[in-house]
């Protein structure tokens, strides 16, 4: 079991950037797979970006280039920087965590590949 509680959400103009963080309580060692999701208004939500227990990297067309996930090596914490957002990134962004593999081997991960989430922290960019 992990407690997932993510931090660092904010107010920022276009172009600016802020670092979420997600800190993993419990049983984190094992964890294969974490991702970042998010959810604008009145829409559903979408994945982000996600990293596998070694570290390797993907992230949504929308996103790449200017988001860079990363975790520590105890997998305590997750992380998620977000430069020259724009005003499409206004969202809830939430981490997500699981002890399977599927999450991070298929081509696009699904949220029911994430058994354990975060509360959740937004993000608000204006123009």
């Amino acid at each position: 079991q992990v407690q997932l509680v993510e931090s660092g959400g904010g107010s920022v103009q276009a172009g600016g950037s802020l670092r979420l963080s997600c800190v993993a309580f419990g049983y984190s060692e094992s964890i294969s797979c974490w991702g970042w999701f998010r959810q604008a208004p009145g829409k559903e939500r979408e994945a982000v970006a996600r990293i596998n227990g070694v570290g390797r990297t993907t992230y949504a067309d929308s996103v790449t280039g200017r988001f860079t996930v990363s975790k520590d090596n105890a997998q305590t914490t997750l992380y998620l920087q977000m430069n020259s957002l724009k005003p499409e990134d206004t969202a809830m962004y939430y981490c997500a965590a699981d002890y399977r593999w599927v999450g991070c081997s298929r081509s696009g991960p699904l949220e029911t590949d994430f058994n354990y989430w975060g509360q959740g922290t937004q993000v608000t960019v204006s123009s």
